[in-house]
């Protein structure tokens, strides 16, 4: 895929439809992490076809929510797109640390984890539906 086809940008209230479509939030929370820039569009040749949805644990410790790519476009290595501007967002505000996880019971996330330099800090056992646990990751930034 070519580089210049591809472009990351804080989403905002316009974008409502795009990134509310896939989840399972009442629309004032999305509207509420539009306005505080907590979403990351990517689109490709001006057409949205991902983003990435973070927040700050404690108001202090930034945490991947989501990261969703239309199933077109997955494995092409956009996560790393998504990723990349979210770091380099957050380095530009003095972080140096993001937090992610992922259920027990997903190898396939916690591999993708691992790929992108994050390492396993904790378990929290009981945590979703069905009694399965959340594997936390960090990566230093």
């Amino acid at each position: 895929m070519r580089e210049d086809n591809v472009s990351t940008r804080l989403a905002g209230p316009d974008d409502l439809e795009v990134v509310g479509q896939h989840g399972q939030l009442p629309l004032d929370v999305i509207m509420r992490k539009l306005r505080a820039g907590e979403i990351i569009l990517l689109s490709i040749n001006n057409q949205p076809t991902g983003y990435l949805w973070f927040s700050f644990l404690w108001s202090s410790l930034p945490f991947i929510d989501l990261i969703y790519i239309d199933d077109a476009y997955q494995k092409r290595g956009l996560s790393r797109v998504l990723l990349g501007y979210l770091e380099d967002h957050l380095m530009a505000r003095g972080f140096d640390v993001l937090y992610s996880s992922s259920q027990l019971d997903e190898p396939e996330p916690q591999a993708w984890h691992r790929h992108m330099g994050f390492e396993e800090c904790g378990v929290i056992n009981g945590l979703n539906e069905g009694g399965i646990g959340e594997v936390f990751f960090r990566k230093i930034l």
